[in-house]
């Protein structure tokens, strides 16, 4: 293939540069390469930036033309050169270059790439989840016969053999999503499962909803987090279990709910004391003086009865926030 692309260059150099393109996209997909290093090769071969997205499976990938993966939000621009993954789909890999057409050699990698990454999604990640309710919950019911859940778990889709993971919003039903990357999330609150298994999603799906209970309105009033990846708890998820929702909230959490009551400022001011490495890094967050925030905490001492600026001290103050999550209905 070295060879004929030689030969080809002398003759053509847009059909030189196409067989070396072919040759090179072939070698990665004999190597079982990932999403990732396809659209890198896509991007370094292009001289401009890669883009794969398919928002059925929730997949995005963007490599800049030097090989750094950078993520982006934005949608890509209709004009630019792309190649769907399915005939008449809506997943595609794209380009970003500004010419209305693509060169032939642009084609090439076009074809090529999205040819390998379409194996690639079919192999690790199958078709995207269908959204059946009843599917859903014989899956995430851990009473549920295995062959039942396996069952399920071919009706909406889901490769058994590969990752899956439970996603618990607070309006809204259970979802459940393939493989280990991050997923577009529900807007509002939401807990996210670890990824597992398929036949271990009722263990996901019930530290989603753990999860869900540290969750927050990212309001003044409730300030924290709106999503809440359980696999980042660690030892703080044992809370679950010793806060129940509705019963009488531990004194600590009365403190807080009493003093946030009288200073409308008090609590987003101490969650920023506890989210943020440093007190000038809190200040910042609320934005205030580095003074005035110690004049805040001096006044929230006063109330709740306890320094804050003690490494004791900002422990009990954090787990008296995480608690006051925990005790809500």
């Amino acid at each position: 293939m070295k060879e004929l692309a030689g030969r080809l260059t002398a003759l053509d150099p847009d059909a030189g540069a196409a067989v070396r393109v072919i040759a090179y996209f072939d070698r990665l997909s004999e190597s079982r390469a990932g999403l990732e290093a396809l659209v890198r090769g896509a991007a370094v071969l292009a001289g401009v930036p890669a883009r794969l997205v398919d928002t059925e499976r929730r997949v995005q990938v963007r490599v800049e033309a030097d090989g750094t993966r950078r993520d982006s939000g934005a949608p890509p621009d209709p004009g630019w050169p792309s190649a769907a993954l399915a005939p008449g789909g809506a997943a595609a890999l794209w380009l970003e270059r500004a010419e209305a057409a693509p060169s032939v050699v642009d084609a090439v990698i076009l074809e090529r790439a999205a040819g390998a990454v379409r194996l690639v999604l079919d192999r690790t990640r199958g078709r995207a989840p269908v959204d059946d309710p009843a599917l859903v919950e014989t899956l995430l019911d851990a009473t549920a016969p295995e062959a039942a859940r396996l069952h399920a778990a071919r009706g909406l889709g889901l490769d058994p053999a590969a990752p899956a993971r439970a996603l618990a919003p607070l309006d809204g039903r259970p979802r459940i999503v393939s493989g280990r990357a991050g997923a577009e999330l529900p807007a509002g609150r939401a807990g996210v499962g670890p990824a597992v298994p398929v036949l271990d999603l009722p263990r996901s799906w019930a530290q989603a909803r753990t999860a869900l209970r540290f969750t927050a309105e990212g309001t003044a009033q409730d300030p924290g987090p709106r999503v809440v990846h359980a696999d980042e708890l660690g030892g703080v998820a044992l809370l679950a279990d010793l806060v129940a929702p509705g019963a009488e909230p531990p004194p600590d959490v009365q403190a807080l709910e009493a003093a946030g009551a009288s200073t409308p400022w008090l609590l987003a001011t101490l969650h920023a004391v506890v989210a943020t490495a440093s007190l000038r890094a809190a200040a910042a967050e609320v934005n205030v003086h580095h003074s005035t925030l110690q004049d805040r905490l001096s006044h929230a001492e006063h109330l709740l009865g306890w320094p804050l600026r003690t490494p004791q001290g900002r422990l009990r103050l954090q787990l008296a926030l995480a608690m006051r999550h925990l005790a809500r209905t």
